[in-house]
């Protein structure tokens, strides 16, 4: 599969970054030189992206819009087509996403969210979309038991085969007891179109939100998206922790003079 859009939702509150992101907006935290979101969107254009959509938020969105868009393009970016959707309402991931199918269209698209930043030189899109055999496909980790409450989680549908699987389910945050896997969604996502009909008809899920992983739950359950199991973690960016984590190992990777 070929993905050339790339929708990146970016409207989070950033609760755990708390008070850093009372003013600035979550994906506009530095890491190293740069934002976290301008790292994710680095990632899908290595992947082929030539146009990317950010999702924002009513209140800080026009700040994010403003990093890519004034003064010039950021060095890499000159001849990517970067857009913005606001989405008014905290209503879910899986509502966020919905709300860039008028520009989307009839496209499959990749989905990164900005939580997450790849280590360098492993980068999953590629693998991704050939896992996908043109339907969806999920990046995949395995996840130890106290994370099986923080993440949406797999029904496998087959065993693993050079990275990849067939998925038959998903379920969101579904906890130790629940969980019918340790593989969990880690926030990389190729999606064909079809994808916005299924977020349309959805009804609030876990924690009252539309949720992207129910959407999920019913292409895998139809025979039409699959798994492939990354072979690192991704960088979380999202809490104090892992800001400091992922500093030093891509501060060190970008300055190696710093070891």
């Amino acid at each position: 599969m070929t993905a050339h859009v790339a929708v990146i939702p970016a409207a989070g509150r950033g609760t755990r970054m708390r008070p850093a992101t009372k003013v600035v907006p979550k994906a506009l935290i530095t890491v190293v030189d740069r934002p976290a979101v301008q790292y994710v969107v680095e990632e899908a254009v290595r992947a082929g992206a030539t146009e990317v959509i950010l999702v924002v938020d009513l209140d800080a969105g026009h700040l994010v819009h403003q990093h890519f868009l004034s003064n010039g393009r950021l060095p890499g970016l000159e001849h990517v087509k970067i857009r913005v959707v606001v989405q008014e309402e905290a209503l879910g991931l899986g509502h966020a996403v919905w709300e860039t199918a008028e520009q989307v269209r009839d496209r499959s698209f990749f989905c990164l969210l900005a939580d997450n930043i790849v280590r360098p030189g492993a980068d999953v899109l590629p693998q991704l979309a050939a896992a996908a055999k043109g339907d969806s496909a999920v990046c995949l980790r395995e996840l130890t038991r106290e994370f099986l409450s923080k993440y949406g989680v797999i029904v496998p549908g087959s065993d693993l085969v050079d990275g990849s699987l067939d998925i038959v389910g998903a379920v969101e945050k579904p906890g130790p007891v629940l969980a019918p896997s340790n593989l969990g969604l880690i926030g990389r996502y190729v999606f064909t179109p079809e994808i916005f009909e299924i977020l349309g008809k959805l009804t609030p899920g876990h924690g009252g939100e539309i949720q992207l992983t129910d959407a999920i739950n019913i292409l895998a359950s139809t025979g039409r998206c699959r798994g492939y199991v990354a072979e690192q973690d991704l960088l979380d960016v999202g809490t104090p922790q892992g800001l400091v984590m992922a500093t030093w190992i891509l501060g060190t990777s970008q300055f190696p003079e710093l070891i």
